[in-house]
This record gives C-alpha cells, structure tokens and sequence, in this order.
C-alpha cells in the first residue's frame, strides 16, 4: 500500500528552523512494528501516524521517536494539527478551529489559527494537570550537561521533574552564557535516568532580550542528543513556574527560545493559568511551516 506523508518545521515560521516532524495522515493498516520502523527511518524526534478517532473525537494521534512510542509530546500535536489542516483533512473552515486528538496520555484539545501563506499556528491544552516530582541532586544535573554546580541557580526551586503528560528533569542555570556553554554528557544523562528515572534534561535561564526564557533538552535516547523545540517539556516548565510563582491566581505567559545553539532557532508560547494556589491549565503553541511531502510503498 502507499501511505502519503507530509513533513514540516513546527515552533518557527521558516523553513529548516524549529523541530522536524514527519506526518502520516491515514495510517489505518500499519502495525505497531512498522510504526516503528519508519520513525526510525526518518530520524526524527518524533514520526506522527493519524489514526480514525476511537472516542468520537476528532482523530486518534500515536507519535513515535526512533526507539519507542510516547504517551504525549508537544511538536508532534502541533505540526500534526497544522499538516492536517493545511491538506484539507478537516474539511473547510474559516480563521480558526479546535480539533481534539485522542492520545495515550488523555485528550489533546488544539486550536488552529489560519495564517497568511498557507501557515498555521496552533496551540495545545496539556493533557495533563501539572504533576511535580521529588528534586535531583545539583551535582547530577552538572555533570550530564558539563556545568558547574555553581551554574545551576537552586533560588526558586530545586531540579525537579515535572510533567503535564511526559516527565522532564526541569533546572535552571544563571545566565544565557551557561545555558550556551552547556554539552550533553551522555554518561552522566544516562545515570539521571538510571538512578532518578529522568531521561529528559531541560534546562532554563530567564532572559530580558526579546523572550522570556530560553531553553535546551538533552537525552541520551535522543539520536541528537539534544531536541530544538519541546513543547511538552516547556509546556512542564510553565506549569512549574507558575505552581512557584507567589501569585494565588492569574493568567502567566510565557515567550521563550530553543535550538538556537543547534542552529535550528525555535519560538514557542507557554501560559498557564493559577487558581487558588494550584496550576489549572497550561497551554504551549506556535507556528509550523511545510517541508516536503510524498508517499511511503509498504
């Protein structure tokens, strides 16, 4: 059978910026091991394969990395959503819709924003409430990105994972110059997730130059070593920012960069909303920009 297959750059706004993503829009008919092998022949971060929704949704959504399938991912919802609607999937509509995909971490409500030149931006409802775990010693959080303990800024919180549907070691390190200077240090990544069940590190620094935040994640089970934009790790962090923030309730928002060290410049927008003390909602977005598309003979 041929499976048509679309792919694009999501969290950016031009062409080979932001996180690639492969899309297969009608993927009735694949098992689960070649799911598999065709993510791990596109080398992406994440492969998506678009399924008839099961719950009366809109689409059932699986999304594989080159070694396993994830309960939950950022990029993937939103450049899937976006190649869908650029290809006619959901039919006609005007400026905006909101499509829920069905996923194994829950339901994945997105919106979708027509914008000019065929691109979209789309934003996601985590499918998840905010979920924090136990802290990780500084020194192991050092050693798997190659800082010093000093760099690593403990003010607001401890590294602790976090999680709205898949589980990141958030940290924060001083300055843009650390958050630079940082290497994945495989080794070391592969203790945190022997030792502390992290196998995502996402670092952080607060920053006054256009964006809010910028970021990085290493994982030694990542074939980069190193993801350009994770909007389920940024949408964790927004959560746990706005759980730390003195604020009871309020509406916070978010501008923040990734992959610029890659050379793959990212933009992504986190808010989350805070009521009496507790994180109710976070939402992560940005825009997606077509590649190429084709047809895969199975």
């Amino acid at each position: 059978m041929r499976y048509p297959f679309y792919t694009c750059d999501v969290f950016t706004d031009t062409r080979f910026g932001g996180n690639q993503l492969a899309v297969f829009p009608r993927a009735e008919g694949l098992s689960d091991g070649q799911m598999q092998q065709i993510a791990r022949e596109f080398n992406f971060a994440e492969t998506t394969f678009v399924l008839p929704a099961k719950a009366g949704h809109t689409r059932k959504v699986r999304i594989f990395t080159p070694t396993r399938e994830v309960p939950f991912a950022g990029h993937p919802n939103i450049g899937t959503a976006a190649m869908l609607a650029a290809h006619g999937e959901f039919g006609e509509f005007g400026p905006a819709l909101t499509v829920i995909f069905e996923e194994e971490a829950g339901l994945v409500p997105i919106a979708i924003e027509r914008k000019p030149d065929r691109r979209f931006r789309c934003e996601l409802a985590a499918p998840e409430p905010l979920s924090l775990g136990a802290a990780v010693p500084v020194a192991a959080v050092a050693a798997a990105a190659l800082l010093t303990e000093a760099d690593i800024v403990i003010a607001t919180h401890q590294p602790q994972a976090g999680s709205v549907g898949l589980s990141f070691l958030l940290a924060e390190v001083g300055d843009r110059t650390a958050l630079e200077r940082a290497r994945p240090n495989v080794a070391a990544l592969d203790r945190l997730a022997g030792e502390f069940g992290q196998p995502y590190l996402h670092l952080y620094t607060r920053t006054g130059d256009g964006f809010d935040l910028r970021t990085r994640q290493f994982s030694s089970s990542d074939p980069l070593l190193e993801d350009p934009a994770t909007g389920s790790a940024n949408a964790a962090l927004a959560g746990l920012l706005a759980h730390y923030d003195r604020s009871a309730s309020g509406l916070f928002r978010w501008r923040i960069a990734q992959g610029v060290e890659m050379g793959r410049p990212s933009v992504l927008e986190a808010r989350a909303e805070k009521h009496e003390g507790r994180v109710v909602n976070v939402w992560i977005g940005g825009e997606t920009v077509g590649v190429t598309e084709g047809f895969l003979e199975i």
